[in-house]
Formats: structure tokens, C-alpha cells, sequence
């Protein structure tokens, strides 16, 4: 398979060395393109083979001539989450399949293009959704498809982003929701898809809260940086805040951030107590699914930890699942979590709670990353997938239109129903 990269930011790494460094007999990488020749030009030189010619580096505005030059099978996406649609609809034009980063898009205009395009052209996207690879998540899927607790018939999800993880999405371009959809649709694409795959269902109604209470001004008052500056760089006061981002002291920011800086203007190292920032950082919603199920969702980015905590509630009895992913932010550094802070509970009506062996994984992710990019890249010598993990438009579509109709929640303070939403602007996404 001919393979050509769009974006070149941190989210490509995982696909280039993957095909790099493990699939270099079955792929090839044909071409890299992004919008910043800096990291295009760092981009290529990593994805070439040592006694060749290189791999073509295009700059974003030739994207186009990328396609009829190199003539790629597949276009994998990685730019900023607003830019998923115009390139994978490029890209199906132009007789390619697609793997995209998640989100697959970021609100209904852009999803419509998409669902439209593929419908034309019948060409295929696969969205990365990693965690349903976690073997942990996998156990969670056996148990529930398994019957065990019986029919399921609430949900009860809270994800915690703690205030290293969390704070970088304030300070990067995801700060707006013209470009992420704020983190119900950019980071919730994750937990709610993981929903829709484990309850086996789709939402049907969505009422949702949501506001900034942390990433704000007042805080940074409040812990004392007064006259603080537009970015940690510049920043008078940078040298006592625990959120600074120095991006001369990590090699990679600085190498893939920093020295790209003078030919776009773009700034990875924001204050994250802007006052112009656009997203929330607290965030709940009440989700009612075309099974009947109904789940409550919390996220907060500034959470002490990070990690999930989730019940699943059964006529037979409820399954309770946690995974720590950081223990705490100690001076600015994240104190990392091992296997044993992965946990699941199993409690059966009449019997005494059991707490599961729970399977582990190597790699990032729980061990996700490695089995996700096997089946992409190496499906051939992969088992069946009896799960049914890969995602295409239809998955990637529903996992956001929980996050696009919980941000019109909380614009309207009403109740928003999905399908309503859907028919009023022309979309047909089956289940």
C-alpha cells in the first residue's frame, strides 16, 4: 500500500514510525504534507529509507498535486481537527481511502460533506479509535455483550484530565471550538464512541452542561501571576507558574514547535488563563440511547489524576470498571500509573463483589496502539476481529453527534434529539 501523510504535528508520529519501523515490507510511504516547511522537512527525513531518494514532501496548498504525482492508495489525516473534511473528501474524489485521527469532524456542515462524499464515491475512512484495542476495554466489551449483568440500563462515566494532560489543550489551537469542537467533540469522540460500541446502541437525546471555571483569569490571580504574559516563553512570571510549558527544554517541542515558529506565527506554548479562550473545562451530559440505556457523562481537565472511572448498571447486577492513568502532577512532573491501577469489579445481585483479573497490554494506550495498528496495517496476520473494533464514517459520525448535540445543549439550554438534528440538515448516517 502507497501511503501519503497529511499533518505532520505530533498525532502523525504513530502512523509514520509505524509503518516505518514494523510495516516497512508491506507499505510504503509515498509523500508528507503539511502547512509549516519546518516540520515538513523534519517530517520527510524521518519517514525516508537510508540509500534512497527521500520521501516527497508537499507543502498543504499543493495537496492536490501530492495525489495525481505520487499517486497514493491511502491518505492518512492528522492536520487540526477542522481540516479532517476538506482533505478526506479530497482524497475520496480522488480514488483514495482514508485513516484519520480522531474526531472525524467537528460539526454537522463538515459531517454532511463527508457522509455525502462517501455516498459518491464509496470510497472508505477508518477513524482511529484506539481504546476500543485495550484489551482492558475489550474485557469490558466480552462482559457486556456476554450478558452477565443482565440487559443494561444506566451508565454512569466520569473522565478525569489532570492539570498537566489537560491544560494543553487551552494552550494550543484546540482552544477554539471553530477548530476542535471543544473537548466534547474533540477528546469525548474517544469515551462516547467507546459508548456506542459497548452498549451496542447510538444516542438519541442529549441535555448537557457545560462552562470554564478553571482555565481562566481570575485563576491565575488567584495563584498569584499577576502580569503574566500571552505565552510561557515571554512570560514574566512563567518561572512560578506550575503550568508552564517550556518548549526550550523538551528536544521534540522545541524541535518540532519551536523552531517552526517564524514561519507561521504559531504559538504551542499559550497561557492557558486566557481570557479568549472558547472551550469548556467542566463539562456533564445526560445521554438517552435508541436501546433505551441512559448514561450520565462528566469530564474535567484539571483533575488532580487522570484516568476513568465507569458503572454499568444490569438487571442482574452492575460492572464497575477504573483505570488510573496518573496518580497525581507532582512539581510539574505526572507520576505515571502501572497495570495494578487497572481495575474491574464485577457485582452480581445475591453475591459478593469479585474483582476480575484484568487483562494488560504492551504499548501505548493500555496496549491499544500496537494491536490497533496491526489490524490496519497487517490485517492478514491479525485473528478475526470478533469485536468489530474498526471504525469508518458511520462509527466516527455517531461518536461526535453526541458532542455536537451536547455543545447545542448547552448553547440552548435545551434538550437536543439527534435525529431531529440530523433531518433538519439533510444527513443520513445509518446505524
Amino acid at each position: 500500500m502507497k501511503i501519503a501523510i497529511v499533518g505532520c504535528g505530533s498525532r502523525h508520529k504513530m502512523f509514520r514510525d509505524s509503518v516505518v519501523e514494523d510495516y516497512s515490507d508491506k507499505h510504503e510511504i509515498v509523500a508528507m504534507c503539511d502547512s509549516n516547511e519546518h516540520r515538513l522537512r523534519l517530517a520527510a527525513q524521518a519517514a525516508s529509507k537510508p540509500g534512497t531518494n527521500g520521501v516527497a514532501a508537499y507543502m498543504a496548498a499543493d495537496f492536490d498535486r501530492l495525489v495525481e504525482e505520487q499517486k497514493p492508495d491511502t491518505i492518512v489525516v492528522a492536520t487540526p481537527d477542522f481540516l479532517h473534511s476538506d482533505y478526506i473528501v479530497r482524497a475520496f474524489e480522488a480514488g483514495c481511502d482514508v485513516i484519520c485521527e480522531k474526531p472525524l469532524t467537528i460539526d454537522l456542515t463538515r459531517l454532511k460533506q463527508i457522509v455525502d462524499a462517501q455516498a459518491r464515491t464509496g470510497r472508505k475512512v477508518m477513524v482511529t479509535f484506539n481504546y476500543r484495542y485495550s484489551p482492558a476495554r475489550t474485557q469490558i466489551k466480552d462482559i457486556l455483550d456476554s450478558g452477565t449483568i443482565g440487559t443494561i440500563t444506566a451508565v454512569d462515566f466520569r473522565w478525569h484530565l489532570d492539570r498537566v494532560h489537560g491544560a494543553d489543550y487551552f494552550r494550543r489551537w484546540h482552544r477554539q471550538k471553530e477548530n476542535s469542537g471543544g473537548l466534547l467533540v474533540h477528546k469525548s469522540t474517544h469515551h462516547f464512541d467507546l459508548l456506542n460500541w459497548w452498549l451496542g446502541s447510538v444516542p438519541s437525546d442529549v441535555y448537557a452542561s457545560g462552562r470554564r471555571v478553571f482555565y481562566r483569569p481570575q485563576t491565575a490571580l488567584e495563584l498569584g501571576l499577576e502580569g503574566r504574559g500571552a505565552r510561557c516563553a515571554a512570560c514574566p512570571v512563567s518561572q512560578k507558574c506550575d503550568f508552564e510549558l517550556d518548549l526550550d527544554a523538551d528536544e521534540a517541542l522545541h524541535q518540532l514547535y519551536r523552531k517552526a515558529e517564524d514561519e507561521d506565527g504559531y504559538f504551542r506554548d499559550l497561557c492557558v488563563f486566557d481570557e479568549e479562550i472558547g472551550i469548556e473545562d467542566t463539562m456533564q451530559a445526560h445521554i438517552r440511547y435508541a436501546s433505551g440505556v441512559t448514561a450520565n457523562y462528566t469530564l474535567t481537565a484539571y483533575a488532580p489524576w487522570e484516568g476513568l472511572e465507569i458503572k454499568f448498571q444490569g438487571t442482574k447486577g452492575d460492572l464497575t470498571h477504573r483505570h488510573v492513568e496518573v496518580h497525581g502532577v507532582f512539581g510539574g512532573q505526572r507520576e505515571e500509573a502501572g497495570n495494578e491501577a487497572v481495575t474491574t469489579e464485577l457485582h452480581l445481585a445475591g453475591r459478593k463483589p469479585e474483582m476480575l483479573d484484568v487483562p494488560h497490554g504492551e504499548g501505548h494506550h493500555g496496549g491499544a496502539d500496537p494491536v490497533m495498528l496491526g489490524y490496519i496495517f497487517d490485517a492478514e496476520n491479525m485473528e478475526p476481529d470478533r469485536y468489530g473494533r474498526a471504525s469508518d464514517h458511520v462509527a466516527g459520525g455517531w461518536s461526535i453527534l453526541t458532542g455536537i448535540a451536547a455543545n447545542a445543549s448547552i448553547e440552548t439550554g435545551s434538550a437536543v434529539n439527534i435525529a431531529s438534528m440530523l433531518r433538519a440538515r439533510g444527513i443520513q448516517l445509518n446505524v
